[in-house]
Formats: C-alpha cells, sequence, structure tokens
C-alpha cells in the first residue's frame, strides 16, 4: 500500500491549500440526505472488499462500488464511545469529560454538555430531520440522550452494547427505546435495526426535506450471537455479555453477514424511494476489531493504539456527486466526518466549538490532492500514546517506546527509534505538546483492556491498575 508522504504533496500544497478552505456552500435544493451506518468493533478487513476472501459482504462492497474506499482511515479512539464522542463533536475526544470514559459503563452518570454543538443538532439547524437507529452509548442518564443530543427521533439502545435476543445491557437490564421510553420488542437486534432504519427513510423521503439518518448497529460486538443462537442467549442471562467461553470465528462471520444483510435493506429502501442518487452514504467502524476480528495486515485490537485497535473500514458514496470506484490513500479518521458532512449540506461548524478534522470533500471531489495527516492518541490502559505523522507513527505501551513507518512496515515490527533517533525525540515532544492542551487524564476514569487469562495472545499482559480492566 503505498502512502502518501510530505515530498509527493509539496509541489501542490498551495493549489491543496486553496481548495481545503472548502467548497462553497450548497444550495438548498441541492443538500443531500445523509445514511451514516457504523459497525461495532468491526476489524479493518473483516469487510470483503478490504480483503476478507472467506466473508461475503455484497451490500457493503456496493457501497465501495458505488464510491470511495479508503486505505488509511483511522478510529478516534481504540473503544467505542470515546469515537463517538469525537464523531458527533468533530472534535478530540479528549476535549470533553465524557469522551475521557474507554469507554463509557453504566456507572458513569455524565454524557455530552447540553451546550456542546453536534453532528445532528448543526444538521437539524440546517433544516435537515435527524434520527438515531441503534447504538448512542454517550450518556445512559435521560438527560443526556440523543434527543436532548439533537436527534429527532430515536430508536436503539442507550448503553454499549445489548444482548441480540433479550435487548438486556452489560448491566443485566433492558435497554431498548423509543425516544425516551423503554419498550419490549421480539426479534434479533440486528434484523429491528434494520427494520427501523428502512422505515424511517420511507417516512422521511415523504417528508420534503433532506434527512440524517445514523444507523449505528450492535454487530459484529459481543456477545457473540447469530439469528440461530437464542440459546446462547439464555445460557449467558444475567451473567457477562463478554462471555470469553462463547464465540467462534464462524459466529462472528454469521454476525457480520446479518449487518450486511440489513445494509442491503437499507441501500434497497433508498432506490425504492426515488432518492439514492442524493444521498451520502457512509460505512465505517467506531474502533479496530475484537477478539475474533481480522485486522490483517496489521497487529493489536481494541483498547490499543497498535494500528489494529485503530485502523478501520470506511466507505463513503454519493452518486450525484462523487466519483465511482474510487480507493483512496487520503490518511483520514472519524472526527473528519462532521465538518465533511456540513459542508456536503452547505453548513459549517460552530465557530465556537471548531473542528479538529478537516473537510474531506474537496479531495474526494478531486478538487484537492491528497495530502499528509497528523493525528494523536492517548489511552489510560497500559499508558498507552501515539501519534502518526506523515508516514511516520511514535508509539508508547506500557513504558516502551516505538518510532515505525506504517506505511512500509504496517505489522509495526521495525522499530527505527534507534536509527532515526531525532525524528523519534521530534514525534515524542510533538506528542506531549499536544496532550497538554487536552484535558488531563483521570484516575477515577475508566479504560478497558485485557489480560492473559482472559486473551491467550496477551500473555504478557500485566494486572490492570485500579479503573483499568474489562467491563
Amino acid at each position: 500500500m503505498a502512502g502518501v508522504t510530505r515530498r509527493r504533496v509539496l509541489g501542490s500544497a498551495a493549489v491543496g491549500a486553496a481548495a481545503l478552505a472548502g467548497p462553497r456552500p450548497a444550495r438548498a435544493a441541492d443538500r443531500p440526505n445523509i445514511v451514516f451506518i457504523m459497525a461495532d468493533d468491526l476489524g479493518y478487513a473483516d469487510v470483503a472488499c478490504y480483503g476478507r476472501p472467506d466473508l461475503a459482504t455484497p451490500h457493503i462492497d456496493r457501497i465501495a462500488a458505488r464510491g470511495v474506499r479508503f486505505t488509511q482511515a483511522y478510529a478516534n479512539s481504540a473503544v467505542c464511545s470515546a469515537t463517538r464522542t469525537a464523531l458527533i463533536t468533530g472534535r478530540y475526544q479528549y476535549r470533553l469529560p465524557v469522551g475521557l470514559e474507554e469507554p463509557v459503563t453504566t456507572r458513569f452518570t455524565g454524557g455530552l454538555p447540553a451546550d456542546h454543538p453536534t453532528l445532528p443538532g448543526l444538521l437539524r439547524q440546517a433544516g435537515y430531520r435527524t434520527a438515531l437507529v441503534g447504538k448512542w452509548h454517550l450518556g445512559s442518564v435521560q438527560d443526556y440522550g440523543p434527543l436532548q443530543r439533537g436527534y429527532d427521533a430515536f430508536w436503539g439502545f442507550r448503553g454499549g452494547t445489548i444482548d441480540y435476543f433479550s435487548h438486556r445491557g452489560t448491566d443485566d437490564k433492558p435497554d431498548l427505546w423509543d425516544g425516551d421510553v423503554r419498550i419490549e420488542e421480539v426479534g434479533y437486534a440486528t434484523h429491528l435495526l434494520g427494520k427501523r432504519a428502512v422505515e424511517t427513510i420511507a417516512a422521511s423521503a415523504k417528508a420534503g426535506r433532506p434527512f440524517f439518518l445514523s444507523l449505528h448497529f450492535n454487530a459484529p460486538h459481543w456477545p457473540w450471537e447469530t439469528p440461530d443462537d437464542e440459546a446462547e442467549s439464555r445460557r449467558i442471562a444475567g451473567s457477562n455479555l463478554r462471555h470469553f467461553d462463547g464465540g467462534t470465528q464462524a459466529t462472528y462471520r454469521r454476525i457480520v453477514a446479518e449487518m450486511d444483510a440489513q445494509i442491503g435493506r437499507v441501500l434497497d429502501a433508498l432506490e425504492a424511494s426515488g432518492i439514492a442518487e442524493d444521498t451520502i452514504v457512509v460505512f465505517t467502524s467506531d474502533n479496530g476489531g475484537e477478539r475474533f476480528s481480522d485486522t490483517w495486515p496489521f497487529t493489536g485490537r481494541k483498547t490499543e493504539l497498535l494500528e489494529g485497535g485503530l485502523r478501520i473500514p470506511a466507505i463513503v458514496s454519493w452518486p450525484r456527486r462523487l466519483k465511482a470506484g474510487q480507493v483512496s490513500q487520503q490518511p483520514m479518521i472519524t472526527m473528519d466526518w462532521l465538518p465533511t458532512l456540513l459542508a456536503a449540506a452547505g453548513t459549517a461548524p460552530d465557530p465556537a466549538c471548531p473542528s479538529d478534522g478537516i473537510d474531506l470533500l474537496p479531495i474526494l471531489t478531486g478538487q484537492a490532492p491528497e495530502r499528509p495527516r497528523t493525528f494523536h492518541w492517548r489511552y489510560r490502559a497500559n499508558a498507552q500514546e501515539a501519534m502518526r505523522d506523515g508516514d511516520l507513527k511514535y508509539l508508547k505501551i506500557r513504558g516502551e517506546t516505538f518510532l515505525f513507518d506504517v506505511v512500509a512496515d504496517p505489522l509495526e515490527r521495525a522499530n527505527l527509534k534507534a536509527r532515526r533517533p531525532e525524528e523519534f525525540a521530534r514525534l515524542q515532544s510533538a506528542w506531549a505538546a499536544w496532550s497538554a492542551t487536552m484535558l488531563p487524564e483521570r484516575a477515577d476514569s475508566f479504560s478497558e483492556t485485557y489480560t492473559g487469562g482472559q486473551l491467550a495472545d496477551h500473555f504478557g499482559a500485566g494486572t490492570p491498575r485500579p479503573g483499568e480492566g474489562p467491563r
């Protein structure tokens, strides 16, 4: 996979800077609908179009065939709610207390501040109907719910996961909601979310104004249950949904396939409503893969700042504006979606809370060249630090430090810090300067990790510190 280096773009930097100032505002009649689909814990290579030979995902592949597939996409965090904080605010999650939770657990009583602008809220101000179907995970208390943070409608679950059949959360309490009302439904969660999304599209298409639909699946997050595994749901009822004694590769593939089928229903609904041409469809994941995921050609997984914990599939289609079948090597990150989608809708981030991401539309439409980027991460468990600058990456885990060329060495095997000490020192110093501009880490925040007793390939992992560990 070729990299985007500073040398390759130096000659066109002036052109890129002008184009990246953003497209002209769209006329009201040109505003696209937006369907933002987020999988949960899906690994980089868990989709056929990213190289998974044993897993058919024809409908996700359909989005890629119609649009742009990113090969250097990153999550803002190695866990879910922190990335979702960055998605909805367009900013580094470390700017907000909720973003310091890795992830938010049922004991956390806070959430997104009421006065902070959000992607759905800004789109609603621009005249969009907004709806969330699926996972929220940015505050379980009603005052911090999706209806209080920019969505007109919500149908889904507030916590980090639910059982696919009982719809109970990690605290063993029912967690399925229609707005602010707890409900009971019979059915496999992935199917129910797909059904509700199709209904939302049909209703929104008749409303006469653009809509923004967030479809945030539980799949393929644990518990490891396919539509044929209701017995497994009963077996683990009342116990830890993480069930380290459950799941298989075949189960995982089936969970992904069921999600892909529901995405197919959503795409078909857009076609049936006659709005597919004018609808932006995004597909991505919230972090790197979990224990059954395929993160090749990377190492690491969820909760780790190795590439496998951060690299994610990211695909966007917009038939009216974007050329079909593109593969982009442009490095991007979750928080880029807010300025990009707002620009497509003819609006912009709130100046009081400027985005830490960039508007990718000029690059996606060919008005600007690809360019190098700089990204930063922290993760409290195992004292992790990371920064990517161009093709180089600074990494620190449990006191050990590294410098990698993640384009030439995506497996992160060749530690270059002794061979390139000046560049290592530069990145380490730059990371520290950036971190000083964020909220400090809190000892009382939660930070998820794994031990050797849970995952055999983590045999060297030590005992978690207070506030670290499994949910």
